[in-house]
C-alpha cells in the first residue's frame, strides 16, 4: 500500500483508537459483502432477467397461482 495513504489513513481518529488492521479488516469485509451482494444481483438477473417465463412446459399455468377476484 502507498506510503501517503497509509499516512493518510493513520491520521484518522478511528485508527487511531481501534488499530490499522481493525479498520483495514473491516473495509475488506464490508468491500467483500458488497462484492457478493452485486454477484447475487447479476445471478438473478441472469436468471430471471430474460422475461422468458416459466419456459413452454408451463403456458397456460400462469394464472393457477393467483387468487380469484371476488
Amino acid at each position: 500500500m502507498e506510503e501517503g495513504l497509509l499516512d493518510e489513513l493513520d491520521r484518522a481518529e478511528e485508527v487511531r483508537k481501534e488499530g490499522r488492521s481493525a479498520v483495514i479488516r473491516r473495509a475488506v469485509e464490508a468491500w467483500l459483502k458488497r462484492a457478493r451482494e452485486r454477484d447475487i444481483e447479476a445471478q438473478y438477473a441472469r436468471a430471471y432477467g430474460s422475461g422468458a417465463g416459466l419456459g413452454p412446459d408451463w403456458d397456460g399455468w400462469e394464472d393457477q397461482g393467483v387468487w380469484p377476484d371476488e
